[in-house]
C-alpha cells in the first residue's frame, strides 16, 4: 500500500528500508506530496519511510480528513510475452473503495489501459518498473527508464 497522495519520482537507492522488496511499490521510492495545499512538498525521510510509502498514516499533518482512499495496492494479475495486467485496489478504512485493471503492452513498451488519476498511474508505473526488474531481468534498464512511463 502507498499513500494516495504520495507521488514517487525516483528509486531510493540508499537502503532506507529494512526490506525494500516487500514495499507496496516493490522497492523504496523518493517523491513528493500531492495533498491539497501541500503539492510538491518533499516529505522528511522518516515520514517517507513510515507513512508515504506505506499508506494508512494517521499522524501525517498533510493528510486531508476528507479523502477517497487511505492506501493503494498493486499486483500483477496476468502476464505473457506481450501483455502485463496490473490490478489496483484503492482502500478506505481497510476496505476496497475502487479497483480495476491497467494493461502494459511489453513489445510496444506502453500502457494500453492507464488510470485517469495521475497519482495512481504513476504508482502503477513504479510498481511495474520494480516488478519487471525482479521478474524479467532481461527487460533492459534502458527500456524501463525510457518507456515504462509512457501512456497512450
Amino acid at each position: 500500500m502507498a499513500c494516495p497522495f504520495f507521488m514517487p519520482t525516483h528509486k531510493a537507492e540508499n537502503g532506507m528500508w529494512l526490506h525494500p522488496s516487500r514495499l507496496p511499490l516493490g522497492c523504496g521510492w523518493q517523491g513528493y506530496c500531492t495533498a491539497p495545499g501541500y503539492d510538491g512538498v518533499i516529505p522528511e525521510t522518516q515520514r517517507l519511510q513510515e507513512e508515504c510509502s506505506l499508506g494508512y498514516s494517521s499522524t501525517c499533518p498533510r493528510l486531508p480528513a476528507d479523502r477517497a482512499w487511505d492506501a493503494i495496492r498493486f499486483a500483477v494479475s496476468h502476464e505473457n510475452e506481450s501483455l502485463i495486467r496490473v490490478v489496483y485496489v484503492c482502500e478506505k478504512s481497510h476496505l476496497p473503495a475502487e479497483h480495476g485493471n491497467l494493461e502494459y503492452r511489453v513489445h510496444d513498451t506502453q500502457w494500453v489501459v492507464a488510470h485517469a488519476d495521475p497519482r495512481i498511474q504513476k504508482k502503477a508505473e513504479c510498481f511495474l518498473d520494480s516488478w519487471l526488474q525482479k521478474k524479467r531481468p532481461s527487460f533492459s534498464s534502458e527500456n524501463e527508464s525510457e518507456n515504462i512511463h509512457e501512456q497512450p
